[in-house]
This record gives C-alpha cells, sequence and structure tokens, in this order.
C-alpha cells in the first residue's frame, strides 16, 4: 500500500496553530492544539493528493529539505505527515452522496406504501445498467 509522507510546518497562532505544506502549495490546515492541528493536517494532505490525483494531474514528489516561506512565523515546528492515498480515495469514492431524482407522483405514493427504500433500487438499479461486478471499485 502506498504511503506519501510530506513535511509540515505548524506555525504557532493566538488560537492554535496554522499549518502548511511547502511541497504543496495551497494545502493548508488549522488546529486549537498541536495534536488539532496534525489530524487536520493529515486530513487537509489526504484531500489534497486526491484532489490532485482525480484531476490527472501528477502528485508532486515530497522534498528531503522542504523551503519554507520566508514569511514563517518564529517558533514554528517541522514535522512529517504521513497519509496512505488509496485509503482515502476508497472511503471517498464510496462515501454516500445525496442526489435528487424526480418520478410521476402516483409511482411514489405506491412505492411510499410498500416502504420502498429509493437509495437500495437505485443503486441496484445503477449497478445492473451500468454492469458493474461488485458492489464498489477497490483499486489501489
Amino acid at each position: 500500500m502506498r504511503k506519501l509522507t510530506y513535511f509540515a510546518v505548524f506555525e504557532p497562532t493566538a488560537t492554535g496553530y496554522s499549518v502548511y505544506f511547502p511541497d504543496l502549495p495551497g494545502c493548508i490546515s488549522v488546529g486549537s492544539d498541536f495534536e488539532d492541528a496534525s489530524r487536520q493536517a493529515a486530513d487537509a494532505l489526504g484531500l489534497h493528493i486526491y484532489g490532485i490525483e482525480k484531476d490527472g494531474e501528477e502528485v508532486p514528489a515530497p522534498s528531503k529539505n522542504p523551503q519554507l516561506d520566508p514569511d514563517t512565523a518564529p517558533g514554528s515546528i517541522v514535522t512529517p505527515i504521513s497519509v496512505f492515498p488509496s485509503i482515502i480515495r476508497n472511503e471517498l469514492d464510496n462515501r454516500a452522496v445525496k442526489t435528487n431524482l424526480t418520478i410521476p407522483a402516483w409511482l411514489k405514493e405506491m412505492a411510499e406504501e410498500r416502504g420502498v427504500n429509493y437509495s437500495k433500487i437505485l443503486q441496484a438499479a445503477l449497478i445492473e445498467y451500468l454492469n458493474i461486478d461488485g458492489q464498489a471499485s477497490d483499486e489501489s
């Protein structure tokens, strides 16, 4: 399983820490204390990498000596943060999402009278219609 580790810069603030990743511009986070900031940084890193891959772009290689922003606050902490992209991708790609659909009123009334689970039926019908083997893709 692929593991990616990037250095994160934890800058002390009046309310905790702000976090940025020198190798990944735009990947930022905050936390009320170091532990919270570390969790939030891992989430931000995972989502950022997921977005890069989803857009079909190449994920930048982590540097061994990241170049800190010259405006980095004194007392900042630089520490590695690791994520497993395949786990994050699996969680995000298989999360439940809400979608609207339109059906005739008479059909809705009949379905509700019989206690139909719309989500279950729509999911099964889409899997059959799209000729998908199994319930979800587990590509790594």
